[in-house]
């Protein structure tokens, strides 16, 4: 059983905040990769991934360009800023950590990156550097 914390309500705000930030760092990944494997990222590449509708994404990246993470103007492709780069980043390392952590432990690799897609977003830098330590030292044994 989990320690009591001092205040009870203190994980369901950090579940909250890390909700908040899901969508952003999804989108920002998924336009990083969508450029590095066509040079191009427009609504519709966007559309296609998530199984969403266009306008859905139009309004995602509405407030992406909002708080500073994409760079759009209309009828131009998509591009990231350079703290919208970072954010892809970070959330690139944090997914392939916890994806190779679940497999480590083993997990099939098909459930391992079903799983990892909403781990990612929750895990604290603390319990990410005991992954990646048990990842390096399993990977090392071999």
């Amino acid at each position: 059983m989990p320690p009591k914390s001092r205040s009870t309500s203190a994980p369901h705000r950090r579940t909250r905040a890390d909700h908040q930030t899901e969508t952003a760092e999804d989108y920002v990944e998924a336009i990083a990769e969508i450029l590095a494997e066509k040079s191009i990222c427009r609504i519709t590449d966007l559309a296609q991934k998530f199984s969403v509708s266009n306008v859905t994404v139009h309004r995602i990246i509405e407030r992406l360009h909002s708080e500073g993470l994409v760079q759009t103007e209309p009828y131009r492709p998509l591009e990231l800023t350079d703290a919208g780069e970072k954010l892809a980043r970070k959330s690139r390392q944090r997914h392939e950590m916890v994806y190779e952590f679940l497999v480590a432990i083993g997990v099939d690799r098909e459930t391992a990156a079903i799983d990892a897609e909403g781990i990612e977003h929750h895990v604290s830098p603390q319990t990410l550097a005991r992954f990646k330590h048990f990842v390096e030292n399993a990977t090392a044994k071999r």
